[in-house]
């Protein structure tokens, strides 16, 4: 149990570093051959911070704990929106002024009914993991189509400025890009073996390890990154990195572990998980995407609250593995 402990932490902290480098090499490459900044932020960026969800999960299929798999997807986008988002409002309250991500907040919402009527019948079939990749490459041909005829968006504005920053040699950064890809892999396989081994060893199922140590574990890019844009001010990219990464994770994420390895999804996922994930991404569209030309914002208030729920569900999620240890 200690060396499943041990690879556990180890895994998650060689996972979040070499995500770090992945994102910054694959951007800067982006950048060297000439990509708009808004489609590195939207593309780019949102690919990379989800690449430990996508590599976690994928891996959890082939290995055969698919719960991890689903538990990893729907309970990084949980965490992202909840946490991560509550504890960013709190910091620096919100504000939304890309009207790309105006438009991607009601996709995300679709997305995520789309998400529930599928697991409706407690499977996932490798069609229904088709579905959600064919409507993934949907909508990456539409971003690429807002991208390259949006000239100028505020997201695409800030996500500039953070490039001219974090600028670096083109040969650095394809070493950054293969040596973070290679890491990842690793990693990955680490924090699988250490969470599965903790799962047999505390009697607990993949699905509850998968929704909260690996999926909080997985959303830590997205913490730094979007806490760091919101110290600086950059709203779009904070809220931005949070939007991309759920739909990265809801159609990329579950339709990949879907077409490996088919899941029988558990009737509480839907009960509970799912629900929780459906009403955090409704209220985040009510308060982000802004009505009668008032743009989005989301409060020091509305990020308490946020945050309050991610306890309050952590704590239930809790509450059951106790529950059946009684």
């Amino acid at each position: 149990m200690i060396a499943a402990i041990l690879a556990l932490v180890f895994g998650l902290s060689l996972l979040v570093w070499s995500a770090d480098r992945f994102v910054e090499g694959s951007a800067s490459t982006a950048r060297h051959f000439g990509m708009p900044p808004l489609l590195i932020g939207m593309v780019i960026v949102g690919f990379g911070t989800s690449a430990p969800e996508m590599v976690v999960s994928a891996i959890s299929a082939v290995q055969g704990n698919p719960g991890i798999a689903l538990g990893n997807a729907y309970g990084s986008n949980i965490t992202n929106i909840a946490l991560i988002l509550g504890l960013t409002a709190i910091i620096s309250p919100i504000a939304v002024h890309s009207q790309v991500l105006r438009k991607e907040l009601p996709i995300l919402t679709a997305v995520t009914a789309l998400a529930a009527w599928q697991i409706w019948d407690g499977d996932i079939t490798r069609t229904d993991a088709l579905v959600l990749l064919a409507v993934f490459i949907g909508l990456m041909v539409w971003t690429l189509w807002q991208g390259v005829r949006k000239e100028t968006d505020a997201l695409g504005r800030q996500m500039e400025q953070e490039l001219e920053v974090r600028e670096m040699p083109i040969r650095r950064a394809i070493l950054w890009l293969v040596v973070g890809m290679v890491l990842l892999i690793v990693s990955s396989r680490i924090l699988v073996w250490g969470a599965v081994e903790i799962a047999q060893g505390f009697g607990v199922s993949d699905l509850i390890v998968g929704l909260t140590i690996v999926a909080v574990g997985t959303s830590l890019p997205e913490l730094a990154s979007s806490m760091i844009a919101a110290r600086k001010q950059e709203h779009d990219i904070a809220l931005g990195n949070i939007i991309g990464s759920n739909l990265f994770n809801t159609l990329a994420v579950v339709g990949i572990a879907g077409t490996i390895h088919p899941m029988t999804v558990g009737p509480e996922v839907l009960s509970r998980d799912i629900l929780v994930m459906g009403l955090l991404t409704v209220s985040l569209f009510v308060i982000g995407y802004g009505f009668r030309g008032r743009p989005g914002r989301i409060n020091r208030f509305e990020g308490a609250a946020l945050l309050i729920c991610y306890v309050g569900y952590t704590a239930y999620l809790i509450s059951t593995v106790f529950g059946q240890q009684t």
